[in-house]
């Protein structure tokens, strides 16, 4: 790719390219589709064309943001954004240089597999999970959910991401310490998108399957005596996931239920998920709860 294509694409307006994404963009900032956002984190800085998350650290520019939320690489990233905006590129040069690709890194699972095998929990992820979000030990046990502290003493939730077969495909890092920046971690290559799969092998024809926004959602839900899977949140529906689904729904007689969050984010997830599973059932969240876990821990949901 000649020098003045990428250019033209990096110029394009950081704003512009979000909302082609799908994201709401109001008064320079959005939710966040790279972590469970329900306060806009997301910042755009029109002066420099690019982005920026307070919370999780994703930053970069257009051709950044797109490889980020689409999972994909810089030439397929740089292909979509050119047919995005009717941008003509030349094809005999659409192969960068080697030098000029970034990669998404594969996942290593062998690195992180043992964290997982005999789970431990520090103080403060008891508090946490125990205390806070008064979840049952045997969906902590099920979850696999494990802690550790980095070297500045910093402790974290271990969250692992399974697919059906029950092979580890990421991690999710999440920082114990209130309103601290990074509020979540990834490792290189880790695949989070639909959490909980291996609780399909469980499934029984006719029995519901809730959907959630989030792990902590899902562990409410899975502490209230139900199965649930989570989608990583109200702006992360990504073609994969909904590729995922739409197999799902395919393979197993069962019924599709969901509380979305008491917002626009929630509502509209709810809307994108029920052209893929079109017998979704809405279930309304009292005034009071802003989410599920809001529900669980009034003690307001029917087992």
């Amino acid at each position: 790719m000649e020098k003045y294509e990428l250019q033209k694409l990096r110029d394009l307006p950081i704003e512009g390219v979000a909302e082609r994404l799908g994201l709401t963009v109001k008064h320079h900032k959005a939710l966040c589709p790279f972590h469970a956002d329900s306060h806009p984190s997301l910042s755009f800085k029109v002066s420099k064309n690019t982005y920026r998350c307070f919370v999780c650290g994703a930053s970069g520019g257009p051709i950044d943001l797109v490889m980020k939320y689409l999972r994909k690489d810089f030439l397929d990233a740089t292909k979509w954004l050119a047919d995005e905006n009717n941008i003509i590129l030349q094809t005999s040069s659409l192969r960068p240089q080697p030098s000029a690709i970034s990669l998404q890194p594969s996942f290593d699972a062998s690195r992180y597999e043992r964290f997982f095998e005999r789970p431990w929990l520090n103080e403060e992820a008891r508090r946490f999970l125990f205390e806070k979000r008064r979840l049952d030990e045997r969906v902590v046990r099920w979850c696999r959910l494990t802690s550790w502290k980095d070297k500045q003493g910093v402790p974290w939730l271990q969250i692992p991401y399974y697919n059906t077969e029950g092979q580890l495909v990421g991690v999710q890092n999440r920082n114990l310490v209130k309103g601290a920046i990074p509020r979540f971690r990834f490792p290189s290559g880790s695949q989070c998108g639909i959490y909980n799969l291996p609780v399909l092998n469980l499934l029984k024809p006719g029995e519901q399957l809730f959907i959630t926004e989030g792990c902590s959602d899902c562990w409410a839900m899975l502490s209230a005596g139900h199965k649930a899977i989570a989608i990583p949140s109200a702006t992360l529906l990504t073609k994969k996931d909904v590729e995922q689904l739409s197999i799902i729904n395919s393979q197993l007689s069962i019924s599709f239920e969901m509380y979305p969050d008491r917002d626009e984010p929630g509502e509209r997830l709810f809307l994108q998920l029920q052209k893929v599973l079109p017998s979704l059932v809405h279930h309304q969240l009292p005034q009071d709860c802003k989410d599920f876990s809001d529900l669980y821990l009034k003690g307001q949901i029917d087992n």
